[in-house]
């Protein structure tokens, strides 16, 4: 089992930034990965990394914008935000796994382990 708690929401104005953090403790894990859903709309999953290869993935609405990374030291994943836009807004969590594959050609897929949560609100 994995637990994993998000830290880092708030509230900014267009164009500000945001940091998420992840910590992750437990068993072993090799995928980590943000998601975000906000009211009304389905869950996203906006980017990913590959623990071991450090490898990324970002979904195209965030791309160039997002930036997912980890300090294996500390066991946590950062998100890091700019350019924040209206429709950034969403809770966003924290998942991770240890699968074959962290995530398809344009998506991720569904992850075992989550953690509770935060908000993120751009107006």
């Amino acid at each position: 089992h994995v637990q994993l708690v998000e830290s880092g929401g708030g509230s900014v104005q267009t164009g500000g930034s945001l940091r998420l953090s992840c910590a992750a403790s437990g068993s072993t894990y090799n995928c980590v990965a943000w998601f975000r859903q906000a009211p009304g709309k389905e869950r996203e999953g906006v980017a990913a990394i590959h623990t071991g290869g450090a490898n990324t993935y970002y979904a195209d609405s965030v791309k160039g914008r997002f930036t997912i990374s980890q300090v294996n030291a500390k066991n946590t994943v950062y998100l890091q935000m700019n350019s924040l836009k209206p429709e950034d807004t969403a809770m966003y969590y924290c998942a991770a796994d240890r699968r074959f594959l962290c995530w398809g050609r344009n998506s991720l897929p569904e992850y075992t382990y989550w953690g509770q949560g935060t908000q993120v609100t751009v107006s």
